[in-house]
């Protein structure tokens, strides 16, 4: 994994690499595929987002998506990748993942969340984009816990945590508003004792 952090620059950028992915904060150059992407895959996310209208998907908003990644990544609370497939000197965006509302202190966490375009989706690219993003949390973020949670029927998302070392730890009624609904949720999570274990037997 590189790690680019260059605050000083005007255009501050986080790259994490994987194996096959790139996952970046996003740019007002990926404008164009990440609306089509969301467009085409409207109807597959509805059942596991929050509600999205036609404006959400303008260039305004986008705009907008982009200044606060890059201003939430630079107070570090919260960190917006868009997920790359490398295919040579191309970058397909196929997803997004969201680290969010770091905690300090005694707490010492972070929330996943993300999300995959349809027809990208059941090919294994979220496991390795989530792969990717541990040793940010645990290594470069120096966190101690990564909480994440689903609905009670996404088993593709359970999948790809139990993959990742996630376990489950709990069950939130009413959680999260999705698609304009409050839904129960999974809780997982991800120690770094868990974390650590997993990579040192993976050696």
């Amino acid at each position: 994994m590189a790690v680019q952090w260059p605050w000083s620059s005007a255009t501050p950028l986080i790259a994490l690499r994987g194996k096959q992915l790139l996952l970046r904060l996003p740019q007002m150059s990926d404008y164009e595929p990440w609306y089509k992407l969301r467009l085409d895959s409207r109807e597959f996310l509805k059942p596991f987002e929050p509600r999205w209208s036609e404006a959400d998907l303008s260039r305004r908003i986008f705009a907008m998506r982009v200044r606060r990644a890059r201003e939430e990544a630079e107070a570090g609370t919260d960190y917006s990748f868009f997920v790359f497939v490398l295919k040579g000197q191309q970058e397909i965006l196929v997803g997004g993942i969201t680290l969010s509302n770091v905690r300090r202190r005694a707490a010492q966490f972070v929330n996943l969340g993300y999300w995959m375009g349809q027809p990208f989706a059941g090919k294994g690219i979220m496991t390795e984009a989530v792969a990717t993003c541990l040793p940010f949390v645990f290594d470069t973020l120096d966190l101690h816990r990564i909480h994440a949670a689903f609905l009670p029927g996404n088993m593709a998302s359970r999948r790809v945590l139990e993959k990742n070392g996630f376990v489950e730890e709990g069950f939130a009624e009413k959680y999260l508003q999705i698609n304009g609904r409050w839904e129960d949720h999974v809780l997982f999570g991800l120690t770094r004792e868990r974390y650590e274990s997993r990579r040192y037997t993976q050696r």
